[in-house]
């Protein structure tokens, strides 16, 4: 395919094929079983507490939600369309679940003939690009977030914006925001939804991300865009669009208030040398509880999204800090059809009553706020460790997350801030969640960071396994071995020793022969991989 963009003619990047019918690779009984490996929730909530102009915004913020969506599959696989090519029923299934061909919860793998390894590059840049002609193509441009590279005709580089790749989508978008401004009588949701508005236009994000930073008195939330780096597995740069839907549980959001406040302390508190936490944290941050409505892009794609920490701009982190959204309803959903018959198959049964919704709760929420912790810049001059960090940024990033996350759980509970679990609860719950995790596939960041994580704790005697294949849990080693992993972790970044790092993640963030074994009997059990949801205006009541 080609277009035409001003006066250059471009070939796409499109990573999909159309000259023939994609046939599965597999047995109709496996696929299905794949498809079926994905729970489905309903994605609802009452409703009774919004404005009527809340309610009206609703059906409006879902068909940008769909726009989002749409772009997604642009930007990571090509039309989706494609599916429609597609005769066979689970696999078209499975295609709408990956946005693609490949399985993301399995490192990727083809699913559908014709199709080779998930090119590294999605298409945010042409396929055929390699880390040197990146490197070596001169324009400032390549490195933002919000940009696509192209070939022109004569086979050289090109960047486009993404307010101009994805033009005809976005005026659909420009136009309902238009809609909801008009709609909306809360102040800071209007100054929000005019900035992002704005913000969609010219690809400058900043001014948006302030003005969400302060929308604290809405009921109903909308948060869109260009947002994760995940996809591009070629720089972790560009950035995909999603969209969540969320609507404020108030009681629950009012029960987290107070450690906003704490969060300078508790940097002060961690495990580690001094200069690995100079970092300081931002107080004009928030974290709530939201029942989330619709999921789109990104964040619906393969393993869902039950938390959310944003923005990433490190620029707002350190003014202001950042939002921390718990996604209560789908949090409770991975709980209870996962988490908690994982756990009573791995974990010894004398250990099993430490298994709980609530743990599971507070070790996601904190895992967030974790996330606004430890250090952004690098003490040697490296410039900050995201650059620093380079291709093991996220990866890194998610471990130092997961396992601060519990630390400050362990610490709260301690000292009697957190009373509904203990820290018996808080270390099961948290093993038991990475053996969830991983089975997101080992290759994505967060399966590498899961897998770090898991296997620090078996090297340093935080679990074992016991004559019948249960894990009996050492919670004084754990405790220890949260401690050494937080110093390790944040001495890495702050260095911004990236060879270490590779070295480190590619030796210690694989699955072993005996996980292996436990995810076997895990998935023979036929617990779900995952969720999916069915969402609409229809399942909502609207």
């Amino acid at each position: 395919m080609v277009i035409l963009l001003g006066s250059i003619m471009m070939l796409s990047t499109q990573c999909h094929k159309k000259e023939a019918t994609p046939k599965a690779e597999e047995p109709v009984s496996e696929m299905q079983q794949k498809v079926e490996e994905y729970a489905y929730f309903n994605l609802t909530t009452d409703l009774s507490g919004l404005s009527e102009a809340d309610r009206r915004l609703i059906p409006i913020f879902f068909e940008i939600g769909q726009i989002m969506d749409e772009i997604f599959w642009e930007q990571t696989f090509g039309d989706r369309s494609v599916l429609d090519t597609i005769s066979n029923p689970w696999v078209k299934e499975f295609a709408a679940i990956n946005y693609g061909a490949w399985d993301r919860m399995r490192g990727n793998a083809p699913f559908i003939s014709g199709y080779g390894e998930k090119p590294a590059t999605a298409n945010y840049y042409p396929n055929d690009l390699t880390k040197e002609e990146f490197d070596a193509y001169e324009n400032p441009d390549k490195n933002s977030h919000y940009t696509v590279l192209v070939r022109n005709e004569d086979n050289t580089l090109k960047t486009i914006w993404y307010h101009e790749m994805y033009k005809d989508k976005l005026q659909r978008v420009y136009e309902l925001l238009d809609k909801a401004i008009a709609i909306t009588d809360n102040k800071s949701m209007k100054k929000y939804l005019t900035e992002r508005k704005k913000a969609l236009q010219t690809d400058k994000y900043y001014q948006s991300d302030l003005a969400w930073m302060a929308m604290k008195d809405t009921k109903i939330d909308f948060v869109f865009g260009p947002i994760e780096n995940y996809d591009d597995e070629l720089n972790s740069i560009k950035t995909s669009y999603e969209a969540f839907v969320l609507v404020k549980d108030e009681e629950e959001s009012a029960k987290l208030d107070k450690f906003v406040s704490m969060l300078p302390q508790m940097q002060k508190e961690l495990p580690c040398e001094p200069q690995h936490k100079s970092f300081v944290p931002g107080t004009a941050a928030d974290v709530n509880v939201y029942d989330v409505v619709f999921y789109g892009g990104d964040c619906n794609a393969g393993g869902k999204t039950i938390a959310i920490n944003l923005p990433n701009d490190e620029r707002i982190q350190e003014e202001k800090g950042s939002r921390r959204f718990q996604l209560r309803n789908a949090m409770q959903a991975k709980f209870d059809m996962i988490m908690k018959p994982i756990g009573e198959i791995v974990i010894e049964p004398s250990e099993q009553n430490h298994i709980n919704f609530d743990a599971f709760f507070w070790n996601v929420t904190f895992h967030e706020i974790a996330h606004g912790l430890g250090v952004k810049q690098t003490i040697n001059d490296k410039g900050s460790v995201d650059d620093a960090m380079k291709t093991e940024n996220t990866s890194w990033e998610e471990a130092k997350a997961d396992i601060i996350g519990l630390y400050l759980v362990c610490n709260l509970i301690e000292k009697g801030e957190i009373t509904n679990i203990t820290l018996e609860d808080a270390i099961t719950t948290y093993i038991v969640g990475l053996l969830r995790s991983v089975r997101f596939g080992a290759k994505e960041a967060h399966g590498i960071a899961n897998m770090m994580c898991y296997n620090y704790f078996e090297e340093n005697g935080a679990f074992k396994r016991t004559g019948n294949g249960t894990y009996h849990i050492d919670y004084e080693k754990a405790k220890e071995a949260v401690d050494s992993w937080i110093a390790l972790i944040l001495k890495t970044q702050a260095e911004g020793n990236f060879e270490f790092a590779h070295q480190f993640s590619k030796k210690h963030g694989t699955v072993g022969s005996n996980l292996q074994k436990d995810l076997d009997r895990i998935n023979k059990a036929g617990i779900p991989r995952d969720i999916r949801f069915r969402q609409g205006l229809d399942i909502l009541g609207l």
